[in-house]
């Protein structure tokens, strides 16, 4: 053959050695996928369903989100392998490690793995402004509260907080549209929400009818701050129309989870995806604009997936050994 054939030959067996390696890579690839949210109305329903149809798109896949009770449910649907991605607040994961959590008491849920930051997640208080309360001291005793779906962080998290700041409630539970709606309807006194920012309830129900949106007092905001895993948090005056100035809150840190068991190369790919196209993620949510590389330090309890732990250490981001699977 000629050098020119040669090279010609050379070059078509190399590409097609590369193809092969790509498609052999892909081989132990989920056909499908699914990511646990919670239920609508919420942040994570929108942020959640939008980002697994980025996904799919994008490599080719079918892949949706599906209602789920939250972070606790989450975290056990991921370990069982019922769904292969979920979505965790910190506190409840933790408990999960520990084998703490409420759906298998004893039992650690030890097979979801972190995968990329999220957002924070406030703790806020809204009703409606013919209530008459404007803040948490004046919700009266026995007041009909919703704290989200039965197991959500807020449902896990908030009773105790206003225990602690001395309210009594009679506590409900539901999907956040539909408390939104009770609280229309003067079914309920008070929802209790723990969701990224702007939740899509409160948008509706300020679109609706006059709300208050019920801010910590320095003093009440300290206290929670020492009994519980949370951290100071300003609700921006801009993300509703209700609001005339920041509003104090607490929050907790929010991370995509994988099952531990995942293929490496395929969440590498969806880490890579998430991690480098900001820009469509803010347009599937506004809290995605914390979804940065550089929040990833604040996962301090599950060990990240060797794929995402890839991507990370590739761009530049140091983690610890014992905090890789």
């Amino acid at each position: 053959m000629t050098i020119k054939t040669c090279l010609i030959t050379g070059t078509l067996t190399g590409a097609m050695l590369i193809a092969g390696t790509a498609h052999a890579d892909q081989d132990d690839w989920p056909e499908s996928f699914t990511m646990g949210t919670a239920s609508q109305g919420g942040t994570y329903y929108v942020y959640g369903s939008g980002w697994a149809n980025m996904i799919a798109d994008e490599l080719d896949i079918s892949g949706g989100g599906e209602v789920t009770g939250g972070p606790v449910q989450n975290l056990a649907l991921v370990h069982e392998g019922d769904v292969a991605f979920g979505m965790a607040t910190m506190g409840p994961a933790a408990q999960a490690e520990a084998g703490e959590s409420p759906l298998a008491p004893g039992v650690p849920l030890n097979n979801a793995c972190a995968m990329f930051p999220m957002y924070e997640t406030p703790f806020s208080i809204t009703t409606l402004s013919d209530s008459g309360i404007t803040s948490i001291s004046e919700i009266p005793d026995g007041a009909s509260i919703g704290f989200g779906p039965a197991g959500s962080t807020s449902d896990s998290y908030f009773p105790e907080i206003l225990k602690t700041l001395g309210v009594e409630f009679d506590r409900q539970n539901g999907g956040w549209n539909d408390l939104g709606g009770q609280l229309q309807d003067g079914l309920i006194d008070v929802i209790a929400f723990a969701a990224g920012i702007p939740i899509p309830a409160v948008s509706q129900l300020e679109v609706q009818t006059d709300v208050n949106i019920i801010e910590f007092t320095e003093e009440e905001q300290a206290k929670v701050l020492e009994e519980f895993p949370v951290s100071e948090f300003m609700i921006p005056a801009d993300t509703y129309e209700t609001l005339e100035e920041d509003a104090r809150a607490v929050a907790m840190w929010n991370f995509a989870i994988a099952g531990c068991d995942l293929p490496e190369d395929f969440v590498y790919e969806v880490t890579r995806i998430t991690m480098e196209n900001n820009d469509k993620m803010r347009d599937i949510h506004r809290s995605a604009e914390f979804s940065i590389p550089e929040n990833m330090k604040y996962n301090t309890v599950l060990p990240f997936h060797p794929g995402a732990a890839r991507w990370f250490e590739e761009n530049g981001y140091d983690i610890d050994d014992d905090m890789i699977r």
